[in-house]
């Protein structure tokens, strides 16, 4: 077996000071700019995200990071404040803010989704019980 010393996942942007601002400023992460390669974005709980340029990038059509939060409608009001959309899907029945809301129907998390400035797909949710 080999000895595994870190695991780490990664993504494309099209735009990695537009990646920056956006992950530091509106979702809050600390982020490591690696000189002319990428972004780490550091997660709670220790793990790490790589963000590279990729000339050609196309968005993620899938969750790429789910945001957990302890209160899904404070979490949507102050990304809303920030300037975020919230995306509908169909067959996903949202409320006005975008979210939906599975904990109520017993069908999961409450979740809304929103794209980061490349089109990648993110969300925030609200565990269920």
């Amino acid at each position: 077996m080999f000895a595994v010393k870190d695991v780490f996942s990664g993504f494309s942007v099209n735009d990695v000071a537009k990646a920056k601002v956006f992950y530091t400023e509106i979702m809050g992460l600390r982020v490591e700019e690696e000189a002319g390669m990428g972004l780490y974005l550091h997660l709670p709980g220790g793990s790490k995200v790589f963000v590279y340029p990729k000339e050609n990038h196309r968005p993620a059509t899938f969750t790429i990071l789910n945001f957990e939060v302890d209160d899904i409608d404070i979490a949507v009001d102050e990304l809303t404040k920030n300037g975020i959309h919230f995306e509908r899907y169909e067959g996903m029945p949202a409320d006005a803010k975008g979210i939906v809301r599975g904990k109520a129907a017993k069908k999961g998390p409450d979740i809304a989704w929103f794209t980061d400035p490349a089109g990648n797909i993110l969300s925030v949710l609200e565990g269920g019980e």
